[in-house]
């Protein structure tokens, strides 16, 4: 008895899809060594997650970490939908889906950094808007996706 595997097609430009969600990879790596760097600076020992209000108004140091944990830790909140509804897309529509989640992974540096002033207001800068409009973009894209394919299989 013999049984024969098909493998769908793989949509031509899936390996952006690849890059693009590998580069979140290296925006969280960033994003670590950052985390790390400042909470040696300010002294935080471990499993404190977080600088207490009276290290932050003793140090700048421990005010930057909890920036750097909050910008780090946002990402981290983020991430799992970026993945879903990055893959989502990417199988009917690859370049799209990689260049929102290229466009993401750019943002949530320029998010990092304006968290970084110390001035948490500065995380939300015109780069960071395009981040989330790309990944609001995802998630429609995605959904649309998804619904086509379900119809097309009744």
């Amino acid at each position: 008895m013999s049984s024969t595997v098909t493998i769908p097609q793989v949509p031509h430009g899936l390996q952006y899809v690849g890059a693009s969600l590998l580069s979140t990879v290296f925006v969280l790596v960033g994003q670590n060594f950052t985390v790390s760097k400042w909470r040696k600076r300010a002294g935080i020992k471990y499993p404190q997650m977080y600088a207490e209000k009276a290290e932050v108004a003793a140090s700048r140091d421990a005010l930057i970490f909890n920036c750097a944990q909050r910008a780090h830790q946002n990402t981290l909140e983020n991430i799992p939908i970026v993945y879903v509804t990055t893959v989502l897309t990417g199988l009917k529509y690859p370049i799209l889906a990689a260049t929102a989640c290229g466009i993401w992974s750019v943002s949530r540096i320029a998010y990092t950094r304006g968290y970084l002033t110390g001035d948490p207001a500065k995380r939300a800068n015109v780069v960071y808007i395009f981040g989330s409009i790309s990944m609001l973009g995802l998630l429609l894209t995605s959904v649309y996706t998804v619904g086509q394919s379900i119809c097309s299989s009744l």
